[in-house]
Formats: structure tokens, sequence, C-alpha cells
């Protein structure tokens, strides 16, 4: 399992020559809190003593109080000290936050054990409130869910290099051999012993048929789903499942398999019927938090990727976001086809941008032809 990446803020682009050129622009910046001029200038206030960012929280002074300071520098020249709320003399604070998350991440990665909230909290400086919060908007996943998949990888590895099962469960953390095998079925997608072997022996069912989206392969374990792919070649859906999963024993043309296949083509060329059917996706927690929010989002409607990002409470996350659209392995049943760009345009999709149009006008047309007969 792939930890979740830390995402650095990216920095704020050079504000145009024609941006706070002048002390009318820079006070409107700064009654306006605009985070975009931080580090473009500073000012200082002369009834306190103190020079800030511009989108200093603290309460607006009086203009005539305020002098503008090109940098830190010049305004400590100037006799002036650094505001504590802004501390316009430290990195900006997303960069801060982002490096208190990551050095969170490195004591998660370098203890036996999960670390205990408080403690990663308290070492980054914050409550367990705020630290909590500051770790799921930059990572997108909360500090346990992160520490569970590095549990995790640590797990496969300890599988493929230690000497007995229970050896690589305790090197990964589970201080009990209890905890570990009532979590190794979620972690590893199987058992223990069958995951040491390679995954060799897993009966992946699979046939290709055809809808109006062109080829459609349907592959299931015994627990569901696990692959639904869309394309223009059959061999080349056959290929892509046999590189996904290449110690499994895939079994073809089974008749009884037809049935399931049924369903899903019927669901493909009606959205609106739903997929009655369990599925078995396997990833990272950050992509299996995004695919069960995608899941919530109806036929005939669809949702940005900075909009998805922000129901989710990561509202830097829209890169990552479309990152785990692009990992989704089952086509229509976890719709990512549902995202689109903010301005509602059609962005790229695993299995071609026609097909996506194609899907979200089907959709729509459904949505409104229900909608018609409800009236």
């Amino acid at each position: 399992m792939n930890t979740a990446t830390i995402r650095r803020p990216a920095a704020a682009a050079p504000a145009s020559p024609a941006i706070y050129t002048t002390d009318d622009e820079r006070w409107a910046a700064i009654v306006a809190r605009t985070r975009e001029a931080d580090g473009q200038f500073l000012y200082s206030v002369r009834s306190t003593g103190v020079y800030c960012r511009p989108s200093c929280p603290s309460r607006t002074p009086r203009r005539a109080n305020v002098a503008f300071h090109a940098t830190t520098q010049d305004a400590k020249a100037a006799g002036f000290r650094a505001c504590l709320r802004c501390r316009p003399d430290e990195p900006p604070l997303a960069e801060r936050q982002a490096d208190a998350v990551a050095k969170a991440c490195r004591l998660i990665d370098a203890a036996e054990e999960e670390p205990d909230l408080a403690c990663l909290a308290a070492a980054c400086g914050m409550s367990r409130f705020h630290f909590h919060r500051i770790f799921k908007a930059h990572t997108g996943i909360t500090p346990k869910a992160y520490a569970a998949a590095r549990r995790a990888e640590r797990l496969k590895q300890g599988l493929a290099q230690a000497g007995t099962v229970t050896a690589a469960a305790y090197d990964a953390g589970f201080n009990s051999s209890g905890r570990f095998y009532a979590a190794s079925s979620g972690v590893l997608g199987m058992t223990p012993k069958r995951y040491r072997a390679g995954g060799g022996g897993e009966a992946i069912r699979f046939a290709v048929a055809q809808c109006s989206l062109g080829a459609l392969l349907v592959a299931a374990t015994d627990k569901g789903i696990c692959c639904i792919l869309l394309g223009d070649d059959p061999d080349a859906l056959v290929r892509d499942l046999q590189d996904r999963f290449p110690k499994a024993d895939l079994i073809g043309a089974e008749p009884a398999f037809e049935r399931t296949v049924a369903q899903v083509v019927a669901f493909v060329e009606a959205p609106r019927l739903g997929l009655d059917l369990p599925l078995d996706v396997r990833g990272t927690a950050f992509q299996q938090r995004v695919w069960q929010a995608l899941r919530q989002i109806p036929a005939g409607q669809t949702v940005g990727y900075a909009e998805l990002a922000a129901r989710l409470g990561m509202p830097q996350g829209a890169r990552a976001i479309a990152g785990a659209c692009a990992a989704n392995p089952v086509a229509v049943a976890i719709p990512c086809h549902r995202v689109v760009r903010n301005d509602g345009s059609i962005s790229g999709y695993r299995w071609g941008v026609e097909r996506k149009h194609a899907l979200l006008q089907r959709e729509a047309s459904q949505a409104d032809a229900h909608k018609a007969e409800a009236a």
C-alpha cells in the first residue's frame, strides 16, 4: 500500500509589477487581509511598535499609524519588532504547516508502534484538534490512516523478507497476533500466507463483452468485482488484467459468470438502475476515501476536482483527487467520470474522453427523462 504523499503548497506566483506599487494598493490589501500580498511587502504600526504581513488577522490599524516596508530588515531597522500573530519573520503559514506535517510523518515512519495523537501534536507545537485538522488538510487522510498505511507497507515488505509471518507482523508494528490477523485481509486483500506466496492461487473470474462504449471486461474475486475495464481491443483489456494480477489464476469463459457480466453491461447502459453487486477494490487509504466519495455523486450530476477536494477537507488537494480518479480500477461502478474541471469542461479520462462525454450525456438525458416522468 502506498503511503500518502505530503504535498507542499506551491509558492505563490510573483505579483506583476503593477500590483502593490502604490500605498493605496498596499492599504487596500491590508484592509482585505489579502494572502496573495504576503511576500510583496510588510507594514508596521506606529502605535504598537510591530510589523506584520498584509494578511495579519490582528485588528486593522488606523491608516495614519501605518508605514510600508519592502523587507523584514527594513522594518527592523526602523525600530519595529515582528508581530507574534502573523510572524512575518518566519516562513509563510502554509509552509510552516507543511513542515510540521512532514515532521509528523517522519515520526510515524520511524516509530515501531503507532504514535499517540497527543504526542505527535506536541512534537509539532499544536493542539490535538488543530494538528489533526492540519494533517488531514495536507495529506487527505488522518494521522491514524497514514500510520496504518505505513504499517501495511512495512508488513508487505516484511512478508517478502522475514523468516516467518509472525516475525513480519511484529516487525510491522502489530503488537499481537490477534490484531494482525484481524487486520491482515483488509491490509493485504488476501491471507498473509497467500500474500507471502506472491498472491498465487487467488482465483479471478473474468469475461469480455460488448456494450455501446466498446469492449468491456469484468473481473471478480470471490469477494466481489475487482475490475471493470473499457477499451477498443478485447485482447488489450485481458493483457491489462494479467498485468494487474500476474500471479492469480484467471478463469475465463465460465457460464455462471455471464449473469454478472450482463448486470454490469445493463448498468453501463442505464446507470440510474444502480449496480447491486459487491466490489473488491484495493487501494491506499486516501484512494479508498476518494472512491467512496465518488460513489456518493448521483447519476446525472458532476462535481469539480476542487469542489470534491473541499468536500473531503483538503482544499489544496485537487491534483491528488485527479490521481485517485486515474487509479480507479472499476469503470462506471466507481464513477470517476462524474468529476470534471472546475469550469465544468470535460478533462482526461482513463478510458478515453469520448467515453466520458458519452457517459455524462447518457446520464444527463436519463436524469431529465426521469424528472419528466415524475412531473
